[in-house]
């Protein structure tokens, strides 16, 4: 059922009870902020264990983020049936009870975001007819039961980012029809049944990226007849076989940042519409053209492989050419050709060496990429655990151990042992597992790594060892894993960043330390872990950041520092961070930004929301200029904000919830905003008779020097009287000539009678 605005007479109804005089609006709960003109209600960070009771009956939008409510009971929003907007992110929600919004049929956007979520129940959200936007972002979600979806017919967007979802199965998106937009990135999926995405025939846009894919999901994607992008990035995926991406309207597909060592030229065949297709930073070093009959791919981007640019990579090159298609990326060899853009070689200089050498060359190549012939002994599978063949999967989740099994299958991929009990983890504790690439460790109370504890997993990238009890590491507890990429360590007991313990992983690339109590980032603190881009230290205690913090991490790209004690911005640090282009520093307690306080340039994405900000320099953002994209802001102290016509580059900004003073000196931020053509949404906090309003709307900068008036009435002027301008010579000559005329005429009447 769609929803339907309120009508005439209501909306007169409303307006006529808050104006007349004597009438009384509805009693506001203790501790919140009611409007009684916007029917809004905010009852943020008041630590309520459940939602008053006494919120008016008419209210529209109820902002109840970051309380302790645990639980949603059946109803819980039954006293507001008119409510169109829902926050009730960080309110430590564990358990959704099956018809918790029943009743709130006009509900069109509801945030779960960081709660504590595991299981969505079938009828959690019975009731919601009108939702269109749906957030259960960061939360711990496991688990979807079969029809937890069906009343929400209308819904546009599900976001289940950052999530513990492993599995999806057959038919659980069921009832989705009119989705957009699903976002199922950072999960820790490995297995999507065929008709996972069954039913969902208006779905344009899907992200699985960060996942644990170990194949293409060809017949679960294959469903997805209107998907236009697909995001796959970050799965570890190995190989991509013939005809396997079978999509009929695909157009943008990311397999970035995987672990790709061949692509079949046949893989995109059943893709017709392909146009964009990132293969970046996998580990491929050769790579033929797309057979015949392919899409017409337009962009090829091979960035961060290992391309060798010989005679074995001229067939593309030579393609590249004739269909026109951008190829992205450099050549990683020859020795006289690293570096080189693979558009600017020509094909005529892909060559090979002499017969003799390029034979050699194939057979040592051989020896390190065919398997051996005899195929290896099977092993059972450990005690009170499960493997399964078909997917390399073995797991032991749950289930009570109180040391890490032994025995499990030589080809096990992916080896889950998360919510056990073994408290410390010996040396050599995953004898014969050298093809594992994901461990679980999640929540199994460890509070040690032995050195060596994780000795000959050669394969491994995805580490989790979030939630459990470690201190300190040892140099050497992450000894022997040569290919370890992503490692969890948040919310474990760290109150010292882990200095030293990331000098034997070479290819880090992301560190997770959220959510621990560590309070100084000390100069050398990233020794060892020069190629590393994404560092996440959210919810900690850091005060303090030595300017050297960053410096062995020169490629670093993402730094989450949100939720922590800083009092300024480590500037000095920041500045020799010279790859950065995201910056999260939300929820610290900085009341003021100094001049060029970014000062590397390469910024593109800067969070400064929620921080109590009172005043920024007027230079505070020099220096940022085309390059930064986003800008986050709301929720501060501001009055006015300096100069923003530097950032050209800018797509979304948010300058929500600040106090902004609507006077003379924010004239520039009035003429910024009429002239951009982005959503801004600053509103005015002074003077009195323009709060709420926006920026954009009020007409008190009229007056302000330098300012122009309004255009003038147009008026059509009337043609000037002419006025003839005679000498007296020509006056007298004008009077004659006028006599005679009368003469002549009285002559003509009298010779007619």
């Amino acid at each position: 059922m769609c929803m339907e605005p309120l009508s005439p007479l209501w909306s007169a109804a409303v307006l006529l009870l808050l104006w007349v005089p004597g009438s009384q609006p509805g009693k506001c709960p203790k501790m919140c902020v009611c409007d009684n003109v916007q029917l809004t209600v905010a009852c943020i960070s008041k630590n309520l264990t459940a939602v008053p009771p006494t919120i008016d009956e008419i209210t529209v939008k109820v902002d109840l983020r970051g309380n302790n409510m645990q639980e949603l009971p059946r109803g819980a929003f039954s006293h507001m049936p008119y409510l169109t907007h829902m926050s009730l992110q960080r309110c430590n929600i564990r358990t959704l009870r099956e018809g918790a919004f029943r009743g709130l049929g006009r509900l069109v956007f509801l945030n779960l975001a960081n709660n504590n979520i595991e299981i969505i129940y079938q009828e959690s959200f019975d009731g919601l007819s009108s939702l269109k936007q749906l957030l259960v972002d960061h939360n711990r979600l496991e688990e979807i039961q079969p029809g937890a979806f069906t009343q929400l017919g209308f819904l546009n967007l599900l976001s289940l980012t950052h999530n513990q979802l492993v599995y999806l199965p057959n038919m659980v998106f069921q009832g989705l029809q009119n989705i957009k937009l699903l976002r199922l990135s950072h999960n820790s999926l490995n297995n999507l049944d065929m008709e996972a995405f069954a039913g969902l025939f208006t779905l344009t846009r899907v992200n699985l990226d960060h996942n644990e894919l170990q194949f293409f999901p060809t017949e679960s994607m294959s469903r997805l007849s209107e998907v236009t992008r697909l995001d796959l990035s970050y799965n570890p995926i190995t190989y991509l076989g013939e005809e396997v991406v079978s999509m009929g309207k695909l157009t943008h597909l990311a397999l970035d940042h995987m672990s790709l060592q061949e692509i079949s030229n046949t893989a995109v065949l059943r893709s017709p519409h392909l146009t964009h297709l990132d293969l970046s930073y996998n580990q491929l070093r050769v790579l033929q053209p797309l057979a015949a009959g392919s899409p017409r791919v337009k962009r090829l981007n091979l960035a961060g492989n290992p391309i060798y640019c010989s005679c074995y990579l001229r067939p593309l090159r030579e393609w590249a050419l004739q269909e026109r298609v951008h190829l992205g990326g450099t050549c990683g060899g020859p020795a006289h050709l690293s570096g080189e853009n693979l558009e600017a070689v020509q094909p005529v200089n892909f060559r090979c060496q002499s017969q003799e050498a390029m034979l050699k060359a194939e057979q040592e190549e051989l020896r390190r990429f065919v398997p051996p012939t005899t195929p290896p002994p099977k092993v059972k599978c450990p005690a009170n655990c499960d493997c399964m063949a078909e997917t390399n999967h073995s797991t032991c989740e749950n289930r009570g151990h109180n040391k890490v099994p032994r025995g499990f299958p030589p080809d096990t991929h992916l080896l889950d042992l998360r919510s056990n009990h073994f408290h410390y983890i010996p040396t050599n504790s995953f004898p014969g597992m050298t093809e594992v690439v994901s461990l679980h460790l999640q929540r199994c109370k460890i509070h040690d790594l032995e050195a060596g504890a994780f000795a000959g997993m050669k394969s491994l990238m995805y580490l989790y060892m979030s939630e459990n009890s470690l201190t300190a590491l040892s140099p050497e507890a992450f000894k022997g894993l040569p290919q370890l990429t992503y490692l969890h360590l948040e919310k474990n007991q760290f109150t010292q960043f882990p200095r030293g313990a990331f000098k034997l992983l070479p290819g880090l690339l992301a560190l997770h330390l959220e959510n621990n109590g560590i309070s100084k980032l000390e100069a050398g603190i990233l020794t060892g872990a020069e190629r590393l881009r994404g560092l996440y230290l959210n919810s900690n205690a850091i005060n303090t950041i030595s300017p050297q913090a960053f410096d062995p991490s020169a490629d670093l790209e993402t730094l989450h520092l949100g939720d922590n004690k800083l009092k300024e911005i480590p500037s000095k640090a920041l500045s020799n961070a010279k790859s950065l282009s995201e910056l999260h520093l939300s929820g610290n307690s900085i009341r003021w930004l100094e001049a060029e306080a970014f000062r590397p340039t390469t910024l593109k994405h800067l969070y400064l929301n929620n921080m109590g900000l009172e005043k920024m320099s007027s230079r505070s953002l020099a220096g940022l200029g085309s390059g930064l994209r986003s800008l986050f802001l709301e929720g501060n102290q501001l009055e006015d904000v300096p100069d923003l016509n530097p950032l050209t580059g800018l797509e979304v900004i948010n300058l929500a919830d600040n106090p902004l003073l609507c006077d003379c000196t924010l004239l520039p931020l009035r003429k910024w905003v009429e002239k951009v053509n982005l959503k801004v949404r600053a509103t005015c906090g002074h003077p009195p008779e323009v709060r709420g309003r926006r920026v954009k709307d009020v007409h008190v900068f009229k007056s302000c020097p330098g300012e122009r008036p309004g255009p003038p009435r147009l008026r059509v002027p009337r043609p000037p009287k002419l006025v003839e301008v005679r000498s007296p010579h020509a006056a007298k000559a004008k009077k004659r000539q006028l006599s005679n005329s009368k003469k002549e005429r009285s002559t003509t009447r009298r010779k007619s009678a």
